[in-house]
């Protein structure tokens, strides 16, 4: 979840994108019509596309299923999450791919956006303690004191400590809790004994307990390791969108989300040869077998259909209200943070 200062940043407003008329013109088609060949491009932003959580997303655009649903699909990075949200609420782009947390927090601060399209059904965050620094754990309260790496303050990996931690009886201070975005420099600084535990995504997770070096205290790459932190699905990554586009372009919305599940069940049977061929060589980052290792980990996150699980809203806004927003629990109309119209078409259509 963004913080006060990014969130303001978020509703500062940018230009409209270019060809935004033309957009309007030719997005506004009934649903029963095909999209035109000169079909306008669609800014999809996206802050770490090469995130296993964000695989979904890559699949389709590689393989060409917005194209096949008549899109021409632009998938923009940006540097940071901030950026992208901002992108979207001032139009600059159309959809974000960004956890289904940010709908409900820019709810609270006048926005309307609703997730359309589901990735994933748990974070895929490991909490894990250092065989070598903690040696002797054996619950969450040898960690009082302790060194805990996240990849941001206010992330989904910080929250997921917070919440595993706090059913353990710890206290926010009881811990330091050290942001550490960028992988690599979590490997080094917890090898070398600057950590003690981390709150982490995968390959980084993976590659450090297949050396031995980390014992995994909870899993939300699992179905059930999630439900043990959480009690149910913590719906995590979606693509989502204004309220105002999803009911002023619905065939583009319902293309982009028939493009989604059609990935989205591509990648319930995709074996490492079949991702080896689709992913982009950089998201390896020089070690094919460690992704690969990590995929089969993760595999079982994905969303089998993109349909937002019944009491997954409800499950992601205690986690919002119980540490990013005090009390607001009753402030919040989850009814309006997603919608399942497209993608139970989108099932129905590929039997996902």
């Amino acid at each position: 979840m963004l913080n006060r200062r990014d969130w303001g940043r978020a509703v500062t407003a940018l230009a409209l994108a270019a060809g935004a008329p033309a957009l309007r013109a030719q997005l506004a088609a009934p649903p029963a019509m095909a999209l035109p060949r000169n079909a306008p491009r669609l800014v999809l932003a996206v802050d770490n596309r090469t995130d296993f959580s964000c695989l979904p997303l890559t699949i389709a655009d590689r393989l060409g299923y917005f194209a096949s649903e008549g899109l021409d699909v632009e998938v923009r990075d940006f540097a940071e999450p901030a950026q992208s949200l901002q992108a979207l609420v001032s139009g600059a782009a159309h959809a974000l791919s960004a956890p289904y947390s940010s709908t409900i927090g820019a709810q609270l601060r006048g926005h309307a956006l609703q997730s359309f399209v589901l990735q994933g059904r748990t974070p895929q965050i490991v909490v894990g303690v250092s065989t070598k620094s903690v040696a002797q754990y054996r619950q969450l309260s040898d960690l009082q004191g302790k060194r805990v790496g996240v990849q941001s303050l206010g992330s989904t990996s910080h929250r997921v400590a917070l919440a595993l931690f706090s059913a353990g009886g710890l206290k926010t201070a009881d811990v330091q809790f050290v942001p550490i975005p960028n992988a690599w420099a979590a490997i080094s600084a917890f090898r070398s004994g600057a950590l003690d535990a981390i709150s982490y995504t995968d390959p980084t997770v993976t590659q450090l307990e297949q050396a031995g070096e980390l014992k995994v205290v909870a899993d939300t790459r699992s179905v059930r390791g999630n439900a043990d932190v959480f009690g149910g699905p913590m719906p995590s990554a979606c693509l989502c969108a204004t309220a105002e586009f999803l009911t002023q372009y619905p065939r583009a919305s319902q293309a982009m989300t028939d493009a989604m599940v059609h990935a989205l069940k591509w990648l319930q049977t995709a074996g490492p040869s079949d991702i080896i061929k689709v992913v982009p060589e950089r998201y390896f980052q020089g070690d094919r077998s460690l992704y690969l290792a990590a995929f089969n980990r993760v595999r079982e996150a994905w969303s089998p259909d993109g349909v937002m699980p019944a009491e997954g809203p409800e499950i992601a806004a205690r986690l919002v209200a119980r540490f990013d927003e005090p009390g607001s629990m009753d402030r919040f109309d989850l009814a309006n943070t997603f919608t399942n119209v497209f993608a139970r078409k989108a099932k129905a259509r590929f039997r996902a």
